[in-house]
């Protein structure tokens, strides 16, 4: 069985701390020389731990001054109404996303099973990247019932919005229905999107979203960066 490397070990210790609010947003983290006594490493052990963390963006170093916390973890309220811009806004962060791909297919049986379809009917699915203050949070896939919402693509086009584009299709609200989470570890190309490590944890949501007269219009499945985003679930909302 192969070995985590220490450098990995040192990388997402320092991760979890800053993911647990022990350095927050513009917190100097310790020096090298006392990182290396911490774990009890050479100098040049703790650097490549700072570097994948650098390459991640959680962390920049300023010469002479130190290496510093970038990110901080985003807020992220699961409950019957899930909205992506307004949960980060809200916490003070700019929210954004970024399309990978947009396609039509056949729906699989979970898919169909879903959004309460037979295996085969067609589906819209929406692929996409969301960010707070520019760093990547989360990869999703929105899938729709394309007979029921036939312009919902071309509406994600124009707005990245589900929100957005459900309203352009007719759907004025729409609830979660269920929600399951999952602990996953990131696969290659997830960790390529998220700018984390290979094997890093991630949590993966699982929902179902209906509209005012309980006909689901949207399933749907994200995987967060298990140290960016900080979910809690609001029963009352």
């Amino acid at each position: 069985m192969a070995r985590t490397a220490i450098w990995t070990s040192i990388s997402r210790a320092l991760t979890a701390d800053i993911g647990e609010g022990r350095f927050a947003t513009g917190d100097r983290l310790p020096t090298e020389a006392q990182l290396a006594a911490r774990f009890g490493v050479n100098r040049h052990t703790v650097r490549r731990a700072l570097a994948d963390m650098a390459d991640q963006g959680l962390v920049h170093a300023r010469r002479g001054a130190g290496v510093f916390v970038t990110a901080r973890p985003t807020d992220y309220p699961i409950g019957r109404r899930v909205r992506f811009h307004q949960n980060v806004a809200a916490g003070g962060q700019v929210p954004a996303k970024r399309i990978l791909s947009l396609v039509t297919r056949v729906a699989d049986q979970r898919e169909a099973t879903a959004l309460d379809l037979a295996t085969g009917d067609p589906v819209h699915v929406y692929d996409g990247l969301s960010l707070a203050d520019d760093q990547p949070i989360a990869i999703f896939q929105s899938v729709f019932p394309a007979q029921r919402l036939p312009g919902v693509l071309m509406a994600l086009e124009e707005t990245q919005s589900v929100t957005e584009a459900l309203k352009l299709s007719g759907v004025t609200d729409y609830t979660r229905i269920s929600t399951r989470l999952t602990a996953k570890l990131a696969t290659a190309t997830q960790a390529l999107h998220l700018r984390i490590a290979e094997g890093a944890p991630i949590l993966r949501s699982v929902g179902i979203n209906a509209d005012d007269a309980g006909v689901p219009v949207e399933y749907g499945r994200t995987w967060f960066a298990g140290d960016r985003v900080t979910l809690t679930l609001n029963a009352d909302d």
